[in-house]
């Protein structure tokens, strides 16, 4: 999909190379998981060469991961839609700006994962089959320098930087909560069976609240996108060492990353996307610089009214990479149940206590 109207290009650019790969794994039927590639400037999302390496022109990229649930057609349905969605509202409203800066960046990239999901949500609606449908979300824009990433659910993004791996994102589920309540140690949030419960996704609820965090980039950096189909087979020092080991050749490190999950068991879909930043636009990188979850915050950090959707999405158009939706049963929504009424009408003391003897 291509948009036109190319912007000027910087003369100490940012360049980027990318690539992305998803793959079913070892027991599931189908693939819920979907990526996106996209040069904004260019308006085309894709992996065609002109987007695998491009210089970052004046509207910047978009890089992002979804792993959708729901049952029988319903994931797949959800996380192509979230992906279309999102980059359509980029190309749209961000397109269309007069003034353009970090933070107004920001605000789009957030506006158009709060559009996603009222597009879900709608749609869901509008289609009883499809009840509960919905999506993880992690959607990254580079602008300026700087990446700006969305996150709703678990799909995580990590920075590799001087061959150590970051993580940018916060998981939002409940083994996270009682990692943060200091009920569980990250180790045994892990291994426990309650690992898959997330707190929000785009789509099951008409209300979501966008976690904003923004990150300078530096010369030299990585960035990679992952499912848990991913990162819950492999760490994230295995993930650094992958990425330092094979350098520029982006996708020998999917292929490995994917090899290697799938060679423990591979017991979800899996999706990584790696981003490598170079160019004379980035500095160095500098010993005291920060990285991580940092927040970004832009007026009312509340759970938000959805947006209308500039352009609904048109289901699995243009953009999954796996092929026809088929059914493959209930396992999918066992797994990625969401903890909404556990969270609300319990609280996370209540659910730690419940939980305490299945966990620790």
């Amino acid at each position: 999909m291509r948009l036109f109207g190319l912007g000027k290009r910087s003369e100490r650019p940012v360049v980027v190379q990318v690539f992305g790969k998803t793959d079913l794994g070892q027991t599931r039927e189908h693939n819920e998981d979907c990526f996106l590639v996209a040069d904004l400037t260019r308006g085309e999302a894709s992996l065609k060469p002109e987007v695998r390496k491009h210089a970052v022109g004046d509207l910047g990229s978009l890089f992002l991961v979804a792993d959708g649930m729901g049952g029988a057609a319903g994931g797949e349905i959800a996380s192509a839609m979230g992906a279309d969605s999102v980059f359509r509202h980029m190309n749209v409203a961000w397109r269309g700006d007069q003034e353009r800066n970090g933070e107004q960046f920001a605000l789009r990239l957030r506006e158009a994962v709060e559009a996603a999901n009222g597009t879900i949500h709608r749609y869901a609606l509008e289609h009883p089959e499809l009840k509960g449908m919905g999506t993880t979300c992690t959607a990254v824009g580079l602008f300026d320098g700087h990446l700006y990433v969305t996150q709703v659910g678990d799909s995580r993004a990590y920075l590799v930087r001087n061959g150590e791996a970051v993580q940018l994102t916060k998981d939002q589920s409940l083994m996270q909560r009682l990692v943060d309540a200091g009920e569980l140690t990250e180790e045994e949030a892990a291994r426990s069976e309650r690992r898959n419960i997330i707190l929000q996704a785009l789509g099951p609820d008409e209300h979501i609240k966008v976690d904003l965090t923004r990150q300078q980039v530096r010369r030299g950096d990585a960035l990679v996108l992952c499912t848990d189909g991913l990162f819950g087979q492999v760490t994230k020092d295995e993930i650094a060492e992958l990425v330092v080991a094979r350098e520029a050749d982006l996708v020998a490190i999917c292929t490995e990353l994917v090899a290697r999950a799938n060679e423990r068991g591979g017991p979800d879909n899996i999706t990584a996307v790696v981003v490598r930043l170079e160019g004379e636009g980035l500095r160095a990188p500098h010993a005291g610089d920060l990285i991580g979850h940092q927040r970004y915050r832009l007026g009312d950090d509340t759970p938000t009214t959805p947006l209308p959707a500039v352009h609904h999405a048109r289901e699995s158009r243009g953009l999954r990479t796996t092929a026809a939706l088929i059914d493959r049963g209930e396992a999918r929504s066992s797994l990625r149940r969401l903890a909404w009424g556990a969270m609300v009408a319990f609280g996370l003391l209540a659910a730690a206590l419940l939980l305490g003897g299945l966990v620790r």
